[in-house]
């Protein structure tokens, strides 16, 4: 009997390991946006981005706190948060999407593959279907994905003051860069 449990554990992990080598993990994505005009430069970057992507469905998430995107200037962090992103109400911001043409990817041949994903992206709890172009990196056996695309902040309701209406574009280029590892 001890002989069949030990089997069955071995078999039950051997079939485990095997499905989680089609997905992949990172706790250390970067998001990194720009939102300046010729007045000011509106920049910050999070770099503790939460990923998961499968490669044989082509399912990819992120999920990012708010509060994690740091500026060159204290004040303009706090604007961001209290001001704009009500980071308090919303605290995260989400992706949920799938790569139209995972199928067409060698992931283990190295080389980057243009690519693109569609789903829907959450910010300030306003869900908006996108599809954004990016690219698949192979190399050494190490995957990676990057994107650069723009949202409308108009789209998903967040107010920017008269005051500053002429430091804040209306249109901000976001771009996403993570590298993962087999979960």
């Amino acid at each position: 009997m001890t002989r069949f449990i030990t089997l069955f554990l071995l078999f039950f992990l051997t079939i485990i390991s095997g499905f989680s080598q089609n997905r992949y993990f990172t706790k250390t994505g970067l998001i990194s946006f720009s939102a300046g005009t010729a007045v000011e430069d509106v920049d910050a970057v999070n770099k503790s981005v939460t990923s998961v992507f499968d490669l044989t469905t082509g399912q990819i998430e992120f999920a990012v706190l708010i509060k994690g995107f740091e500026f060159k200037r204290g004040l303009m962090q706090e604007h961001f948060n209290e001001n704009y992103m009500e980071s308090e109400k919303y605290p995260k911001s989400a992706f949920k999407g799938k790569f139209d043409d995972v199928a067409k990817i060698n992931f283990k041949k190295d080389g980057a593959y243009p690519t693109m994903v569609k789903g829907t992206l959450d910010i300030h709890n306003i869900k908006k279907e996108v599809s954004v172009p990016g690219t698949i990196k192979v190399e050494n056996g190490v995957i990676s994905s990057d994107a650069t695309f723009k949202i409308s902040l108009e789209d998903f309701e967040i107010k920017i003051p008269g005051a500053v209406k002429d430091k804040i574009s209306p249109t901000v280029e976001i771009h996403v860069n993570c590298v993962y590892k087999v979960l």
